[in-house]
């Protein structure tokens, strides 16, 4: 997937400039051509701000339907996007050994509630 590309288009079907969501966003006109041409990776809070800026859900961003040529992704929801965020935000302080911990209870609570 490439984030950049899905940006840039979803920026161009809505008409806007990078200036137009430098300006909604606060984000430089640099960093965002960046980010459009694969230079850097924006986090997910930095995702936000823009698909904010775009009236978007940031969910459509990770959509199967957002033209970017990628089949079989799952769409993801708002709550599970922010779930993501979440546990992205968390795992940075965790070492190999607790990662696999949580990994391990997400898995154990995922299939109990499944039967």
């Amino acid at each position: 997937m490439n984030i950049g590309e899905t940006i840039r288009n979803f920026r161009l079907q809505r008409s806007m400039s990078q200036g137009d969501i430098e300006k909604r966003t606060g984000l430089l006109r640099c960093y965002l051509s960046r980010v459009e041409n694969s230079h850097t990776i924006p986090s997910l809070d930095t995702l936000a701000k823009i698909a904010g800026a775009m009236d978007l859900a940031l969910s459509q961003f990770f959509s199967e339907g957002n033209s970017n040529g990628n089949k079989g992704l799952p769409q993801l929801s708002d709550d599970e996007v922010r779930f993501l965020s979440q546990m992205r935000r968390y795992s940075v302080n965790l070492n190999d050994s607790d990662r696999k911990l949580v990994l391990a209870m997400v898995k154990k609570m995922a299939s109990s509630t499944s039967k």
